[in-house]
């Protein structure tokens, strides 16, 4: 009797060892925004994400979506477990990581590093900020900064702005408020047709991530006197947003730190789309105009922030970084975010 019942152990020991982490993980539908699709290269990123996911506990179904706000609503609907948005699609899921993609409050990458790592570190102050109502954010990869696009080369300063139309997201309140700020019109577009309002000749200037040259094409649209404007206007970024209550307690920090391991690998593809800028499209503004762009992005996101469009405690952690970056900053001797 006691042969047979150590038999049975082993046999049961034995069947434990055989299930794969996919058999035994749980099954979640992340619903993935790429503009390009599956063949893009956040879907890519994504897919390795995946793999990782499986020794967290969970067997991902990825969906691709070239449609944000399908994504977005399929998240709301419960269609998707876990959705990977751009932050500012993500604001209405959780407005302080949402508020990473504020005008002006990301001057460069290394201050896109430091603010992820920051997001990733496990703080707990910090991870408070990451959850909003039944959502959590998994983590945050840069897509690249954004510029102004236009169509007119002579549009160097701050004033040759006024009276130009440009195409703005219609569910971002930010870009619309900064265009009317300096006397631009805005043009209500959405994500899947902003450029080709610009390419054809439809709008003056669209605001757009330095990959959005080749791959929607918008050499076309400044073609032959056109150019982009050499100011980052904005960082935009891509976010893994989760519905909390589908994943085991600890996935969002893994899924954290994990993102921020895959920051280098976001930094090539952004390295390699500014690598097919043709130099002649850059436009140098002057040192003082740099200033009062500074100064007017400054201005708004105050605005905006007390309007409750940005987040009053990410906009300080943002001042910080910009500030330990660069302590010289005119906002540094007298902060106000």
């Amino acid at each position: 009797m006691r042969y047979f019942k150590a038999l049975a152990t082993a046999a049961t020991a034995a069947l434990a060892l055989s299930i794969s982490p996919a058999q035994a993980a749980e099954k979640r539908t992340m619903c993935v925004f790429d503009i390009i699709g599956a063949n893009g290269d956040i879907y890519n990123i994504m897919k390795d994400y995946k793999t990782a996911a499986l020794g967290w506990g969970v067997d991902l179904e990825l969906k691709p979506y070239t449609d944000e706000k399908i994504a977005s609503e399929d998240l709301k609907a419960g269609q998707c477990d876990a959705a990977v948005l751009t932050g500012i699609r993500g604001r209405q899921f959780n407005n302080y990581t949402g508020s990473l993609d504020s005008i002006g409050s990301i001057p460069s990458y290394d201050a896109m590093k430091t603010v992820i790592t920051v997001l990733a570190s496990g703080n707990a102050a910090i991870n408070q900020h990451l959850v909003s109502g039944p959502y959590e954010i998994g983590g945050v990869a840069p897509m690249g900064a954004a510029y102004l696009f236009v169509k007119d080369r002579t549009i160097d300063t701050v004033g040759e702005l006024s009276g130009k139309s440009i195409a703005v997201l219609e569910y971002d309140s930010a870009q619309a408020s900064m265009a009317s700020r300096v006397g631009m019109s805005p043009v209500m577009s959405d994500i899947t047709n902003f450029s080709g309002r610009f390419n054809n000749g439809s709008v003056d200037i669209c605001f757009a991530p330095i990959a959005a040259y080749s791959a929607l094409e918008l050499y076309k649209g400044m073609q032959p006197d056109g150019g982009i404007v050499d100011y980052v206007l904005g960082q935009l970024t891509a976010q893994v947003v989760l519905r909390k209550d589908k994943f085991p307690a600890d996935f969002a920090q893994q899924s954290r730190t994990y993102m921020l391991g895959q920051f280098d690998r976001a930094m090539r593809v952004i390295e390699n789309a500014n690598s097919e800028v043709n130099k002649k499209w850059w436009i140098r503004i002057p040192e003082a105009d740099k200033l009062r762009y500074d100064e007017m992005m400054r201005e708004a996101r105050i605005a905006l922030t007390k309007d409750g469009v940005y987040n009053k405690d990410m906009m300080t952690l943002l001042r910080k970084v910009r500030c330990k970056e660069e302590p010289s900053r005119a906002e540094c001797v007298n902060p106000v975010e």
